[in-house]
């Protein structure tokens, strides 16, 4: 068991309610947060209340669902104090939420798919780590403090009529640069995970912005002839939020099955 303490965002399905689900197994006492509300900008549903409640109801007493959306930075102040005022402490912020748009060229996408690319998937990586960063600080010395963000192999290749989610999730791994540079010395880590195409509802939409029957033909990219499964990169996730991973900052884990050369 463990006395350590997360916030995970992009809870409520996919990468983050799998990574939620693997930290509150191995003992982790998690703050798991969603905006749980559909967003007009792009063209399939998002996580759910239910889903996060869920999400929560199975581990009753390690996970607590916080409703707060990652482009609301005061939001996500409250869903700190949260974990501090309920567990003590912070230990680790792990940045999940994203949101895909595109399938059609960088000069065709529209202003309100560019802006949710970026609001929502770097815009709230940086609002994560306003927020949970001076509570990692306030942790004391000597810390072992973990920030983790879900880039994507996309953010080191270009992605046919994925202009901008390829620029947003390559900002995502320059963010994660600059802020390990800020965190130097201070015992807190900051890195970023690629996953290759994994078996989520993002993927699904990726597929329909494809045309593709199924998500299943992106297993072709990737060196071990199958998608991944969420768990896969929840495991990488959770290990980077150890004490263990003390050595790794300022850099990028490619958990994508071989996705990227």
């Amino acid at each position: 068991m463990t006395d350590r303490v997360a916030i995970v965002t992009g809870a409520a399905r996919g990468i983050g309610a799998a990574t939620v689900h693997r930290l509150a197994t191995t003992g982790w006492r998690v703050v798991a947060v969603d905006r749980c509300a559909d967003d007009p900008r792009v063209p399939y549903p998002l996580g759910t209340k239910q889903q996060l409640a869920a999400l929560a109801a199975e581990h009753p007493d390690a996970v607590v669902d916080v409703v707060a959306d990652v482009q609301d930075l005061p939001a996500l102040h409250d869903a700190v104090a949260v974990a501090e005022d309920r567990f003590g402490h912070l230990d680790a912020a792990v940045a999940a939420a994203a949101v895909m748009a595109g399938g059609r060229p960088l000069w065709e996408t529209t202003d309100g798919e560019w802006d949710a690319l970026f609001d929502v998937g770097v815009h709230g990586v940086a609002n994560l780590a306003r927020a949970a960063i001076p509570a990692l600080l306030r942790r004391p010395k000597p810390r072992s403090g973990r920030f983790v963000a879900l880039a994507s192999a996309a953010a080191h290749r270009g992605l046919y009529q994925l202009a901008g989610y390829t620029a947003a999730k390559h900002a995502v791994v320059g963010l994660i640069r600059g802020l390990a540079h800020d965190l130097r010395g201070t015992g807190i880590t900051a890195t970023a995970v690629s996953p290759g195409s994994t078996r989520t509802d993002m993927l699904t939409e990726t597929a329909r912005l494809y045309d593709l029957d199924t998500p299943d033909t992106f297993a072709q990219h990737q060196l071990l002839g199958r998608l991944l499964d969420p768990d896969e990169i929840a495991a990488t996730v959770a290990w980077l939020c150890q004490p263990d991973a003390s050595a790794i900052t300022g850099t990028v884990i490619h958990a994508d099955g071989g996705f990227t050369p």
